[in-house]
This record gives structure tokens, sequence and C-alpha cells, in this order.
């Protein structure tokens, strides 16, 4: 190292105090890595998988359905309003869990 040509005394040790405060700086920071896309997907699916199940959303639609089709037509259009709110159930939860995926994988790779 060149010598410091300075009128203050201190300014040789100041410099190296420096020196020294911004490596451990650096030593001690945490080390931040970008994300690879089989980070990325395996977190989707934990978030697409904590949706819940299809079968769960066939149920909820077919109870849903099945009430829906007794009110409007009476008890022997709840059969079929229940069959209906399975398959929209079913579609709907399948569609949230895609989308779910997507948002966060997508979220994932922007950081």
């Amino acid at each position: 190292m060149r010598e410091l040509k300075s009128t203050n005394k201190w300014a040789r040790e100041r410099v190296l105090t420096l020196i020294g405060c911004i490596a451990v700086g650096l030593c001690a920071a945490p080390a931040s890595y970008a994300a690879s896309p089989a980070d990325c997907a395996a977190q989707a699916d934990r978030a697409s998988r904590d949706q819940g199940t299809m079968l769960g959303g066939a149920g909820r639609g077919a109870v849903r359905g099945g009430v829906f089709g007794a009110i409007v037509g009476g008890s022997d259009s709840a059969g079929r309003g229940a069959a209906l709110g399975a398959i929209v159930g079913t579609a709907r939860t399948g569609a949230q869990k895609n989308e779910t995926y997507n948002q966060v994988y997508d979220s994932c790779m922007r950081r």
C-alpha cells in the first residue's frame, strides 16, 4: 500500500479501520441467492396443495348445488343441482389451484 501523504497523523489508521469495517460487514452479511426454477416450482406446488383437494371442491359444490336446486326447483331438482354443483365445484377448485401455482411461481421468479 502506498504511504498516505496527509497532514493528519491519524489518516492512515482511519483508512485501515474503514477497510476493516467494510471487510467485516461483507463477511457478516447474509448471502442472498436467486431462486432456481426448481425452487420456485416446489414453492408453488406447496402453495397450490395448501388450497385444498379437488374432492373437497366437488363436495362443497354438490352441497351448494343441491341446496340451490331444492330451493329453486323443489326436491326433484336437488339431485340435478348437486350433480351440476359437483362439476362446477371441481372445475373451480382446479382453476384456483392453477392460478395460485402461477402467481406463486411468477412472484418467486421475479425476486
